[in-house]
């Protein structure tokens, strides 16, 4: 192929692949294309944003500072498996056991992202970094602990009980299994019996 049909070639094809990239950028934000790692650094900020939008999958930098984010559900950033850095400050965090997801992923993603989030409620643990919670500051995921336990264990017992039931079941069916075939042999050999002592030779003395 001729060197200039080449450059239109892939001129059109990196058009169509920035057109591709733009429509799966979420609306309320801005994407700019990151030529050096092949990705999109995704805009957020100051949107007033209850939620965490659909973001496309090659985000490699993203940020959400200065929205009305309370809590981010377990799951939405791990979707994004080329993402290298996030901006969460400036958001209204409600510390309570919905953030916990959150505050596991920035343990293991990015602790600058992790020190600049604060709560914003409730009142005890106010201002107070994310990273700095304890246990103890989220005592509803402590009460919530047993409820669980509990599920967990009333479905490992109807696992036991359906094991038990199902091998007593098994012994029994085993149980009628022998029993009618002792039944099928014995009417078999009673009604051989008869022609038995009909075809028999009787011995008979010799003078």
């Amino acid at each position: 192929m001729p060197e200039p049909e080449l450059q239109a070639v892939l001129a059109i094809a990196s058009l169509l692949v920035a057109a591709a990239r733009g429509a799966a950028c979420p609306s309320p934000c801005r994407c700019q294309e990151l030529p050096a790692v092949r990705g999109l650094h995704v805009d957020c900020s100051s949107r007033e944003l209850r939620a965490v939008p659909a973001l496309p999958r090659d985000t490699r930098s993203l940020d959400l500072r200065n929205n009305s984010l309370r809590w981010v559900p377990a799951g939405v950033l791990d979707s994004l498996p080329g993402l290298r850095s996030v901006d969460l400050e400036g958001n209204p965090w409600h510390c309570d056991c919905r953030i916990v997801p959150l505050k596991l992923w920035l343990q293991d993603f990015s602790a600058p992202a992790l020190a600049s989030a604060r709560c914003a409620s409730p009142a005890p643990v106010r201002m107070k970094p994310l990273g700095e919670l304890t246990g103890n500051e989220l005592g509803t995921c402590k009460r919530l602990l047993p409820i669980k336990c509990l599920e967990f264990f009333w479905r490992d017992l109807g696992l036991i009980a359906g094991a038990i039931i199902t091998l007593l079941l098994a012994a029994w069916a085993l149980k009628c299994s022998k029993k009618l075939v002792c039944q099928l042999n014995l009417s078999q050999w009673g009604g051989r019996g008869p022609w038995l002592r009909r075809h028999t030779p009787k011995n008979h003395k010799v003078h």
